[in-house]
């Protein structure tokens, strides 16, 4: 992502309701009015003469800018004219977009215009995984399970990584539920290590626990120099990253210091433990695990494909 669009993620991470209907088919007009008048605007000529909806916001305005994409499909049929609050989205978009005109020497407007469309892609496909639960199969099949839909999805995002978003939140979830929500910080899956001074993605007392979909070379480095600083470093990943992992550490002298896990076992462990080992306990155990991965999706990302429909 360029640098003049990042005020746009901001704005979707502080008021969610961009990324609903309503607030997707304000971004999507309102850039099209910067584009035909130009910033900065005004917001108080954005509003109907009886100066209770956003001029221009409608079905038909919609979805002709979604044809020029290829997208047929209806994003909403009052196109966010009726939806409340949407004269509020509107003032706070045309604030955001007049900041970022004014410390830039020129927005381009046909990106943040693609930035919505690809939003409104993602909303089109907001329908994430959904659990099912099948009683004939293992924990560790059904969670499996969750993985292979994120995947499906993945083939067609573009390269965004959501097996690995959705792997870090619920390692983070099951932290949660056997610790309590406060004991471990979550980030969003796109903040690096680095830029937060974390050690791993996790630290509980003195283990790290490392989480990725497929360990590298510089994963192995990152859990060593924690061997190093006093920590034990745990990898959670899944199956076939078990077996990456185990050839990383080949001929190491950390072979048989650092723990790898496979994520399914991980959890399938601690549902299990939280249902005391009644099988007619561990799909309400699940849902718990996947209620709070729903709540902290909700609070450190802003693509509403990574929730878990139960």
């Amino acid at each position: 992502m360029t640098d003049d669009l990042k005020f746009l993620e901001t704005l979707a991470s502080t008021q969610r309701k961009f990324l609903q209907k309503g607030g997707l088919c304000v971004g999507l007009v309102v850039t099209r009015t910067a584009e035909q008048y130009g910033l900065p605007l005004n917001p108080g000529k954005l509003r109907t003469d009886e100066g209770g909806q956003v001029k221009g916001l409608g079905k038909a305005a919609v979805q002709s800018i979604l044809a020029e994409f290829g997208i047929t499909k209806v994003l909403a049929e009052e196109g966010g004219r009726t939806s409340r609050g949407s004269l509020g989205l509107m003032e706070s978009y045309v604030n955001a977009l007049n900041e970022a005109h004014t410390k830039q020497s020129k927005l381009d407007l046909a990106l943040v215009l693609a930035w919505w469309v690809e939003k409104v892609r993602l909303y089109f496909a907001s329908e994430g995984p959904k659990f099912n639960f099948d009683s004939g199969k293992s924990i560790a099949a059904n969670l499996t399970d969750i993985f292979s839909q994120a995947a499906e999805i993945q083939k067609n995002a573009g390269g965004t990584s959501y097996v690995g978003a959705m792997l870090q939140h619920l390692v983070g979830a099951k932290l949660d539920i056997v610790l309590g929500v406060g004991h471990v910080q979550h980030h969003g899956s796109s903040v690096t290590d680095q830029s937060t001074e974390r050690s791993a993605d996790f630290q509980v007392n003195e283990v790290a626990i490392h989480v990725t979909t497929y360990p590298n070379e510089a994963l192995i480095r990152k859990a060593a120099a924690n061997l190093q600083a006093g920590l034990k470093p745990v990898i959670v990943t899944l199956s076939d990253g078990v077996n990456g992992a185990a050839y990383l550490l080949k001929g190491t002298e950390w072979r048989d210091r650092i723990d790898v896990i496979d994520a399914a076992q991980f959890l399938t462990a601690n549902v299990y433990e939280r249902s005391l080992f009644k099988a007619s306990d561990c799909r309400a155990t699940i849902s718990e695990i996947l209620a709070r991965y729903n709540q902290i999706v909700e609070s450190c990302e802003t693509d509403p494909v990574l929730r878990i429909r139960c």
